[in-house]
């Protein structure tokens, strides 16, 4: 449609306005010659084209005003089919223009004497005020244009703010709602028809709107709680004040946002990580596919998990093993050390904290690694060393599936499959009144033990040939493999970090080893001296299996020998061995150990 086309009501009434005046008839052509208004014998032509229309033509083409005292004599007339027989007798054609863009035409038509005198007697002051009226027609085209502009700008803001996420709802300088996009209708449970035109306040209670129309501060990512018609509402609110130029505040606007799905958003682009099932878990011998074949067929269910272990042989592979197989894989997996933070500090991490819970805290609020994981998975590794207070409040929540937040009052429900894991005897430790014992018989529902890579040894090779690879694409190396004596160190190393120790070796030799085949210089002076010592790497003795104790009497004695037979060497030992400093002390009273004299 034209320009003209899309004022021709406004046309008709001033063309029809025009004609009461004078006494003469008036048409309004676009400049597809189409008839947009006229008055008379030319108004049942409305929305029909000029079959000839060459005055029309000579003013769109130009830009002037025409007047024609007879009409078919004119010099524009010569080369119209009807030279000298135009039903016309006189006319006054002016032409519209917008924005210096002839945009039509609006003409006085004389069809008989009487008309045409009018025109010939007052030609200067018709053309004068048909110019003026060209000129209303043009800025109720300019402004129709406006109008159009804008409702075209506010229906494409509309469908963009209806097709993001998060909900959008905005409010008048009156704190009267005037928008309500369809993310809100689904989060709110209704339609925009009902909310629009209601008070702000009656739909967001929990919200300062006010406090921010009033000085003009909004504020970002705040977390509120709305019952709105029996649904309870966890949301993330945003409002950001409309400001005019001169900074009058004439409105705001409100996003909301899910605050569990934002937060476990948030938390998976900050702590995403590769993905790891059971094909991960390298290794053939007969106790690892036992405990292999074990976790998968937990994995589907959500009970609770203990998985129990010396330091070093994947806890928490398998426990993402577990979870990545479970029903909720695609959900967060949340790791936390339970032995890595002091008291307070766990509890917050682990519970989260409401706002203004304690001095120094950030406005606003915090969630636990417990919401976090809600729908998910939380590992709490090395679960040990959590003391007797956050013990009774993990128990809390793995009883009532709810968690609250320090210094807040609110339960909030959480769906969260745990699995933790230890190195240490849990049921020593209950016996010394360090470890509650309904707490593990909560976490113990499947127990879960890996078992040291000493009793492995068909699955060092593996191992070893895994991680070369994948050391030799991390340092761009090209090594094939090990050569024959450091194959056989490795197999004969007690490996008392397990599979961690042997990553670390193995990362250290693609560093270091120069040929296409890792050498004894190479490996890690631990195994190589350790080797020469003459201490347990052999684990047989004539073609016959050692002891299992009589091995790690000799483990314990050799990193005694290392780090000393002093309270802080014991110390420094059992956390080589990957065992607790209690443990030590009581395998050393059992064995009977004493150091070398001399």
């Amino acid at each position: 449609m034209t320009r003209l086309g899309q004022v021709s009501d406004s046309g008709q009434k001033v063309a029809e306005a025009i004609a009461t005046v004078l006494k003469v008839e008036v048409e309004i052509i676009d400049t597809d010659l189409v008839r947009v208004a006229g008055t008379g014998i030319v108004r049942n032509d409305v929305g029909s084209r000029l079959l000839r229309g060459f005055v029309n033509k000579h003013v769109l083409q130009t830009g002037k005003h025409v007047f024609i005292s007879e009409a078919g004599f004119h010099e524009i007339c010569l080369s119209c089919p009807l030279t000298g027989q135009c039903f016309y007798k006189a006319s006054i054609v002016y032409p519209i223009t917008a924005a210096s863009e002839t945009i039509g035409t609006i003409s006085l038509i004389a069809f008989n004497e009487e008309q045409t005198v009018t025109l010939g007697t007052n030609t200067d002051s018709l053309i004068e005020f048909i110019g003026r009226m060209a000129d209303l027609i043009s800025s109720k085209a300019l402004e129709q244009e406006i109008l159009t502009e804008r409702m075209v700008m506010a229906n494409r803001l509309e469908a963009v703010v209806d097709s993001v996420d998060e909900s959008v709802i905005a409010v008048n300088s009156e704190g009267i709602i005037t928008h309500f996009n369809r993310s809100a209708e689904r989060v709110f449970g209704t339609r925009k028809k009902s909310i629009i035109g209601r008070e702000a306040k009656t739909v967001l209670p929990a919200l300062p709107l006010a406090e921010v129309l009033k000085d003009g501060k909004g504020f970002r990512s705040r977390e509120m709680f709305i019952n709105y018609e029996g649904r309870k509402l966890h949301l993330l609110s945003t409002v950001k004040p409309i400001k005019l130029e001169g900074g009058q505040v004439v409105g705001v606007v409100v996003s909301l946002r899910d605050f569990k799905e934002t937060q476990k958003l948030a938390y998976g682009i900050v702590n995403s990580q590769e993905i790891i099932d059971f094909e991960d878990i390298v290794g053939i011998s007969r106790p690892l596919l036992e405990v292999k074949t074990k976790a998968q067929k937990v994995a589907p269910s959500n009970s609770t998990v203990l998985i129990i272990g010396e330091s070093g042989t994947g806890k928490e592979i398998f426990a993402r093993a577990i979870h990545a197989a479970g029903p909720h894989g695609h959900k967060p997996f949340v790791s936390i050390n339970c032995g890595a933070m002091p008291e307070n500090l766990l509890e917050i991490e682990l519970f989260g904290y409401a706002e203004a819970a304690f001095t120094g805290a950030k406005r606003g609020s915090k969630p636990g690694k417990f919401e976090l994981a809600d729908g998910g998975t939380i590992f709490l590794d090395e679960i040990s060393n959590m003391s007797l207070y956050l013990q009774t409040k993990l128990l809390r929540v793995l009883q009532e599936r709810r968690v609250e937040r320090v210094g807040g009052t609110r339960l909030i429900p959480v769906d969260t499959r745990v699995i933790a894991a230890t190195n240490s005897d849990l049921q020593e430790l209950i016996r010394k009144n360090i470890f509650r014992d309904d707490l593990y018989y909560l976490l113990s529902v499947i127990p879960l033990v890996i078992p040291p890579l000493r009793v492995r040894q068909e699955d060092i090779p593996l191992l070893l040939e895994h991680y070369m690879k994948r050391f030799n694409k991390l340092l761009k190396k090209e090594i094939t493999g090990f050569a024959s004596e450091a194959l056989n160190i490795c197999l004969n190393y007690y490996w008392p970090g397990n599979v961690r120790e042997l990553v670390y070796a193995v990362e250290y030799a693609v560093n270091l080893e120069e040929s296409n085949l890792i050498t004894v210089e190479s490996l890690p002076l631990t195994l190589r001296e350790t080797t020469k010592k003459g201490l347990p790497n052999d684990i047989t003795s004539d073609g016959k299996l050692l002891p299992l104790a009589q091995l790690e009497k000799a483990a314990i004695i050799a990193a005694l020998d290392r780090y000393g037979w002093t309270d802080e060497g014991k110390t420094r030992a059992a956390r080589v061995l990957g065992i607790s400093r209690a443990t030590i002390y009581r395998k050393i009273q059992r064995y009977g150990l004493q150091p070398a004299r001399g």
